[in-house]
């Protein structure tokens, strides 16, 4: 039985929190300082003792801790964790029902009940990922209700406690069942892809873009030259490549990304000759495009929040507009530029005014074709705005 412990909420915030705010931040606590250990369960109380909420310590970028329940009664033990991951698993029977897509997400943290951690599926195999060593104290209990939910091959765990969400490195992510193979390879929408499941920080795949990809292949690519940058492993270029496009390019500044681009293209049975993949810091490549009068009927920017390199440092935030800029002036007019961010730090709407900025500072004009955010699998807490992080807008350069 874990530790349990009251706190007060300020005025200002309990009607927030009656509402169904999910997110425990510190500075709406009176006497946030008494709990210590992460992990205990906190009631959150207004400051005539009234109970708003149950929630968790949990260290993490976010905040200071999650709400779990509206009921003060409510133990937080394997049969919580249990109702909560059947819940969850109701709301991707389609996944499950699909045989050309074998790899997306069944709990999406806060928008299925329990902020903090995640669990994707990769054809019979779990991937469980903890974001604070508070939902990590649970451990034992929502792996003993995973277990009792589904049936799998094997599980496995990423670690993601430090402050900033870092991946802390194991030397073996595995927890039971039997190891996938390496690679493994899954399906998206019919195509494949070879992802590894004990391999560092990330699989080899952002299972958020799935609809974006799909909607790449199948009306923007075919006998277009694409460009593909902060490329990782090449997932947009398979997609269009399978789409008939004439050439994709793909850039990313890790060496890596060579080797993992090439084996995504093979185990889609696509000729990598046909194709170019370069390892280049991407801004380097922006400047060497403009010079050699390169044009792409298609480029896509996918960059993560934040970046750095030797000559230069990337903020989403800070520095969108001056991408965009970068890209408006390689892509040919009529051509597509797909922009995508997975920076909560700001709205759709501000996303959509860095494109109008951008096209405005170039004296150009462009067209908003269609736009995504997350895809059905990963499910939003409507009283989380914020949690609704993805945004792509794909823009017609006039």
């Amino acid at each position: 039985m874990k530790k349990e412990i009251n706190l007060i909420l300020k005025s200002d915030y309990v009607s927030q929190y009656e509402d169904g705010y999910p997110l425990l931040l510190k500075e709406v606590l009176v006497d946030f300082e008494k709990v210590t250990q992460e992990g205990t369960i906190v009631n959150l109380l207004t400051s005539k003792k009234k109970f708003v909420a149950k929630a968790y310590h949990g260290l993490q970028n976010k905040g200071f801790g999650w709400i779990l329940s509206r009921d003060q009664s409510e133990s937080i033990d394997t049969t919580y964790f249990t109702t909560k991951i059947k819940t969850a698993l109701s709301h991707r029977e389609s996944f499950y029902a699909d045989d050309s897509t074998t790899a997306f997400r069944v709990f999406n943290g806060e928008g299925d009940g329990v902020g903090g951690i995640t669990i994707d599926y990769f054809d019979g195999y779990y991937m469980i990922t903890w974001y604070s060593i508070g939902i990590y104290e649970y451990r034992e209990d929502i792996l003993n209700a995973l277990k009792s939910c589904v049936e799998y091959k094997g599980i496995y765990q990423k670690k993601r406690f430090d402050s900033k969400g870092m991946y802390l490195d194991e030397t073996d992510d595995f927890i039971t069942g039997e190891r996938a193979s390496e690679p493994l390879i899954v399906k998206e929408n019919g195509a494949n892809f070879a992802i590894y499941l004990d391999d560092g920080a990330m699989v080899g795949i952002f299972l958020d873009q799935k609809d974006v990809r799909k909607t790449i292949r199948d009306k923007y690519a075919k006998e277009k030259t694409v460009l593909n940058t902060f490329s990782y492993t090449g997932a947009f270029s398979v997609f269009a490549a399978l789409g008939k496009a004439k050439k994709t390019t793909s850039v990313d500044l890790a060496k890596r990304s060579l080797a993992k681009t090439t084996e995504q293209f093979e185990v889609n049975k696509i000729d990598v000759d046909t194709q170019e993949i370069i390892v280049e810091d991407v801004f380097n490549y922006f400047k060497y495009a403009v010079r050699k009068k390169l044009l792409f009927d298609m480029v896509i920017l996918d960059p993560p929040s934040f970046a750095r390199s030797k000559k230069h440092t990337f903020s989403a935030s800070k520095d969108y507009v001056k991408l965009l800029k970068e890209a408006i002036q390689i892509t040919c007019k009529g051509g597509i530029i797909v922009a995508s961010t997975n920076s909560a730090n700001f709205s759709m709407m501000t996303f959509r005014d860095f494109i109008k900025r951008a096209f405005k500072e170039l004296k150009g004009n462009h067209k908003v074709q269609e736009s995504f955010t997350l895809p059905k699998d990963f499910r939003v807490n409507p009283k989380f705005k914020e949690g609704d992080y993805l945004k792509v807008v794909f823009i017609r350069k006039l």
